[in-house]
């Protein structure tokens, strides 16, 4: 039997049954969309967490008041189970002398109410300096960053979101204008435009003023953080040594700072995500092996529907193997064919996705699609073994005679 003769029977079975074709692609073609569509949500959600750190600014490293240990309970503390000193303003001054270093922005953060001409809402609130506008990689819709502030100065500045001007000043001009922060009053001198989260914030909806005036407002001297931006990538492990040795001189010795390094993080959840999005798809891999399962029964049955024509088949001269190959190109074609429609259907749908949802990128890796259409075929061929095995074995005679 040529191999044109083999493809011309197989596709003929295949095109003669075709609720049960029709069946058996779907089953294989559903599996195949699973792996597609769940490694998409998995690189998708990896892609999105990567993109909110790099958002953040390149080259950062962040000291967090408290050593980080693995002792677990009640977070950090010192020896003698003391709470570690509060992170200052005064700490960050320090860290200026640090050779590399590039930018330096303290944080504060609170939420407190926020009015202007009898109007009223609750605001989150950032302390920070100029420099955390490079840090986070913002831009200003209008007017200007906290003009004035340094580490050392406050003027009464802030600047405010969209969203925030849009409810507490409506139609009038925010630029110049005196807005009431809890019990303090600032000047606003500029409108935030870039969208998005800051430390877990929405951009539209915050309140940014100098660091010492955000501390006196929340009679809280400890900072939450500090960002520290170095000039280039090779000199942070550096960085990270000498803050640690100011902070600790500054702190009569004691190390109750964690430095953690913005590239480690997003390394932490890369791996973190590769790891689900492997797991999504070994999830999903199994629907191929059900699929193939059910490729296996179906085929059988079709073994005894089909004795007659295998018995005619062996009649005029074919092999066990040719029967054999038959059946086996059967569940390949099956197999190879629900696989593509899969794909098809499961890319389709993730173009769906990112239209609807334009901000995930819903991006299924190359490797899944390679992978779900080698798994098929590889279940395709397992699984049409014994099929295939029990078809050859037929006594020609037996099967014309139509008796089992």
């Amino acid at each position: 039997m040529r191999f044109y003769d083999l493809i011309f029977l197989a596709f003929s079975t295949l095109v003669r049954y075709p609720l049960r074709t029709l069946m058996l692609l779907i089953a294989t073609s559903i599996g195949v969309m699973a792996v597609i569509l769940l490694t998409a949500v998995g690189e998708g959600a990896r892609d999105y967490i990567t993109g909110q750190f790099k958002d953040m600014g390149t080259n950062l490293l962040f000291v967090v008041p408290g050593k980080n240990e693995t002792s677990g309970g009640m977070g950090p503390v010192d020896l003698a189970g003391v709470a570690p000193r509060d992170l200052t303003v005064e700490d960050a001054i320090s860290l200026r002398r640090i050779e590399g270093v590039k930018n330096i922005a303290p944080i504060v953060i609170g939420e407190t109410p926020a009015q202007f001409n009898g109007l009223e809402r609750s605001v989150p609130i950032i302390g920070t300096t100029p420099s955390f506008l490079a840090v986070r990689n913002w831009e200003m819709e209008v007017g200007n960053f906290l003009p004035g502030v340094t580490l050392d100065r406050s003027p009464p500045v802030c600047v405010i979101g969209k969203e925030v001007e849009s409810e507490l000043f409506g139609k009038n001009n925010a630029i110049g204008q005196w807005l009431r922060v809890g019990d303090r009053r600032c000047r606003v001198t500029g409108i935030i435009g870039t969208e998005g989260r800051a430390i877990g914030i929405d951009t539209q909806k915050i309140v940014v003023m100098p660091v010492s005036l955000a501390t006196a407002l929340f009679n809280r001297p400890s900072l939450f953080r500090i960002a520290v931006q170095a000039s280039n990538t090779w000199e942070m492990d550096q960085i990270k040594k000498d803050i640690i040795r100011i902070i600790k001189k500054r702190h009569q010795g004691k190390e109750d700072i964690t430095v953690i390094r913005q590239d480690a993080v997003m390394q932490s959840f890369d791996n973190i995500f590769n790891v689900l999005t492997m797991a999504l798809a070994s999830i999903a891999s199994i629907s191929l092996f059900v699929a193939g399962i059910l490729i296996m029964n179906v085929m059988l049955v079709a073994v005894s529907q089909r004795q007659s024509e295998i018995g005619l088949l062996k009649a005029i001269g074919a092999k066990n193997k040719q029967i054999s190959y038959l059946f086996m190109t059967e569940a390949i074609i099956l197999s190879g064919t629900g696989a593509i429609l899969g794909l098809v259907f499961g890319h389709t749908i993730t173009q769906v996705l990112k239209l609807a949802f334009p901000t995930f990128n819903f991006l299924p890796p190359l490797w899944a699609s390679f992978v779900s259409i080698i798994v098929a075929l590889v279940s395709g061929i397992v699984f049409g073994l014994l099929p295939a095995r029990r078809a050859s074995k037929l006594d020609p005679v037996i099967a014309l005679s139509g008796n089992k």
